[in-house]
């Protein structure tokens, strides 16, 4: 396939993007066209081929009809999560699920005004009006010609639309804003903080790792990539797109984007990870209020006026519909959020849709390096670390690109102050002023969602030629995993890569455990818990700290764990510092073997044994297509090996128990995960939790759940020849 220019963009590109990157040319079809017309027009103009796992390779003549094929493809595996993400990103959840979303969707709304989106989209240049109107009427025509599908809210999708979801980040930078403190300023009522906002309660961590791989440290000399996010389960659909105008991309796309977010095409790869950065920060207002309601804030020595706004929101009631609306206030800084301390505090954060929506398709489109960090200098991805690798040998790692100038002096975790202008904003800083990796001498790149500073080892960045604000998150337990897995070759391939992703030493339990090993060595002869606890301890002190579906120590050294996390969560946030550490080096020995005691009765209690293999607690089960899953002890499920990532697995498995369960099931963790070699000739692997449909009477609802389980990654079909032997139908939208 012959690749050309991309048309009509170079308009759109920031002015770092002087040479618009090769990729798709972008025809743009006739839109005057009835509904109907255009869409049977698009859909005779795209074939779509289920290969033998149900994914879809979609191909369009043109990039437009590649894209309302691949929108028709997302529509029939799981309608119902497009729909879910659209009302979460347009401020419409309530008109599905009523009162209990109202201050969600007005938290969407104090960013996000639809018809502000429309007036962006107005302004958007042709080539992306252009995909964004195949968008609409790839979703349009599957509801049309699939009567029985009645969605909640969204009977008709608009071309706008795409502009309100335009990065693939796992909640947006939006939900920073803790909807008991938006609900407690906007309703004028003291409304308690959850235990889940105050940091209190063992959540499972979320983000991704992402590892690259020089031509130096691979046995074959071809960059490799890792491509892990750790998602809620069955966040994003496995695609292939194809036009015949040069588009070619693989991989996984958040329901209802049209662009592949972790993924890869013939020549560059990219994978995201969530980003510790600080770019998101509150400025506590001092507002004056005149005799006549009207409202001021101060700035320097002015006062300026407090922007006011009405917000009204439709609420699904049992009787239909109601409204409801919210004078809403905002400054320059962004709009009010909350109340502190006799100040309004007003929140900033990166809002770009039309960009970020550039950005994220036109990195799907790059060539090589030069060609993606073009494309990144539309500074409109705030959220993500980005691990690149290529066909050319290179590999990089970069930070958010929407990364605000400010001065250092101020500490932007808090609130700062608003008055002072010394506080603002001062602009973007340029790429090469960010933490980045380029080439490492040593051959290989990651990221964990952990601080940059170890992010390829001795050629890493170095903290003190940054200000603080790149990095908030400090280390976690699985950096030091993924260091020594990286660091212990120099001849990977793509196979020993998969073992590397799947590596079971968990970091965290070798660094606590010695701690309760000797404060149960340190009990006298004789005490209970010396007693009592023994065969634990035994358990724990041989154990090699490895998880193992038959390891009964593993199923020990969570449930300590978790024990643990709940005794000194209070105590490491006071402190300001993390659970790991405080658990290390503040915990009392008093307390490590209380948890130790809780975690042996819970064992016994739940399973009536305290030497439990952890397969026997450590489940995956898909029952339904609902987005909320239920479980269930008495229906099958299998025994997942791999532990949290709190505790350092590098594959992640976010499970718990729930009610009326006593095994834990896992909602979260590795989702898509996929190895990708750049030789001359594209080779990749991948699998997806549970399969690529959410319809329970598809063979490909839960075809993938033992390969997901056993990290038994499938290769991928990235070449037709690789799909012929694997084809399980071909047809047209609506067909």
């Amino acid at each position: 396939m012959s690749r050309r220019r991309v048309l009509g963009t170079a308009a759109g590109l920031a002015a770092a993007a002087a040479t618009v990157p090769s990729g798709a040319a972008f025809a743009v079809p006739a839109q005057t066209l009835p509904d109907s017309a255009r869409w049977r027009r698009h859909a005779a103009r795209v074939t779509i081929t289920r290969d033998d796992w149900g994914i879809p390779h979609i191909v369009g003549e043109t990039t437009a009809d590649a894209v309302f094929g691949m929108m028709y493809a997302q529509a029939e595996d799981d309608f119902n999560r497009i729909e879910q993400n659209y009302l979460v990103a347009l401020g419409r959840l309530a008109e599905a699920e009523g009162e209990s979303a109202i201050w969600q969707d007005l938290r969407q709304r104090l960013f996000l005004d639809p018809e502000a989106l429309k007036k962006d989209y107005a302004k958007c240049p042709e080539w992306l009006r252009t995909l964004m109107r195949a968008w609409a009427d790839g979703l349009n025509y599957y509801l049309a010609t699939h009567p029985e599908v009645r969605p909640r809210v969204l009977n008709r999708f608009e071309p706008w639309m795409p502009l309100s979801f335009s990065e693939g980040s796992i909640g947006g930078d939006i939900e920073s804003v803790l909807l008991t403190r938006l609900e407690a300023f906007y309703a004028k009522r003291d409304v308690p903080m959850t235990d889940e906002e105050r940091g209190l309660v063992l959540r499972e961590p979320t983000g991704s790792n992402g590892f690259a791989i020089a031509p130096s440290h691979t046995r074959d000399g071809h960059a490799l990539l890792l491509i892990n996010p750790h998602t809620s389960f069955f966040f994003r659909s496995e695609q292939h797109v194809t036009s015949r105008e040069g588009l070619n991309v693989y991989g996984a796309a958040t329901w209802g984007q049209f662009f592949i977010y972790q993924g890869f095409n013939a020549h560059t790869g990219w994978m995201h990870t969530t980003s510790g950065v600080d770019n998101i920060d509150e400025f506590a207002e001092t507002i004056v209020t005149e005799a006549d309601g009207t409202r001021s804030y101060r700035y320097g020595d002015q006062l300026r006026p407090v922007t006011t706004k009405t917000i009204t929101l439709s609420i699904r009631t049992e009787d239909g519909q109601d409204k409801r609306s919210f004078t809403t206030f905002a400054t320059h800084h962004g709009p009010i959020v909350r109340e502190a301390d006799g100040k309004w505090i007003a929140c900033a954060l990166m809002n770009k849709p039309v960009e970020a929506l550039k950005q994220s398709f036109l990195r799907t489109t790059t060539d090589n390096y030069a060609d993606y960090l073009r494309v990144a200098g539309l500074k409109a991805n705030s959220s993500n670390n980005t691990l690149f690798a290529d066909s050319k040998g290179e590999i990089a790692f970069l930070m958010p690109q929407f990364m605000p100038k400010r001065d250092d002096r101020f500490d932007y975790l808090k609130p700062v102050n608003g008055s002072d202008p010394a506080t603002d904003w001062h602009g973007l800083h340029t790429l090469n002023s960010m933490p980045h990796v380029v080439n490492p001498k040593n051959g290989w790149a990651f990221n964990t969602n952990n601080w940059p500073w170890t992010a390829a080892g001795s050629d890493s960045p170095k903290a003190g030629d940054y200000p603080r604000y790149f990095d908030k998150a400090g280390e976690n337990p699985r950096g030091p995993q993924a260091v020594r897995v990286l660091s212990a070759r120099d001849d990977f391939t793509p196979q020993t890569l998969i073992e590397a992703a799947f590596d079971p030493y968990l970091t965290a339990f070798a660094r606590l455990l010695p701690g309760l090993v000797s404060a149960w060595d340190q009990l006298p002869e004789g005490n209970g818990q010396k007693t009592t606890l023994a065969g634990s301890i035994g358990l724990l002190r041989d154990w090699d700290h490895r998880w193992a579906a038959k390891s009964t120590a593993t199923s020990m050294a969570v449930f300590w764990g978790e024990d643990m996390w709940a005794l000194t969560s209070q105590a490491a946030a006071d402190a300001r510092m993390s659970v790991w550490d405080y658990i290390a080096e503040r915990a009392s020995d008093a307390q490590r073997l209380v948890a130790l005691e809780t975690a042996t009765q819970r064992l016994v209690r739940d399973f009536g044994s305290w030497k439990v293999p952890w397969g026997d607690i450590n489940r995956y089960q898909r029952n339904d297509g609902a987005i909320v899953q239920q479980f269930n002890d008495a229906k099958p499920s299998i025994p997942v090996p791999f532990a949290s990532s709190r505790w350092g697995s590098l594959a992640s498995f976010g499970a718990k128990a729930y009610p009326g369960t006593k095994r834990y099931y896992g909602t979260s963790g590795n989702s898509f995960v996929a190895v990708v070699e750049f030789g001359p000739r594209l080779r990749a692997w991948a699998v997806t939790a549970g399969g690529a449909s959410g319809h329970p009477d598809s063979p490909h609802f839960n075809d993938q759940a033992d390969r997901y389980a056993k990290g038994d990654l499938r290769p991928v079909y990235f070449y037709a020849d690789d799909l012929e032997g694997h084809i399980e139908r071909r047809y047209r939208p609506g067909r």
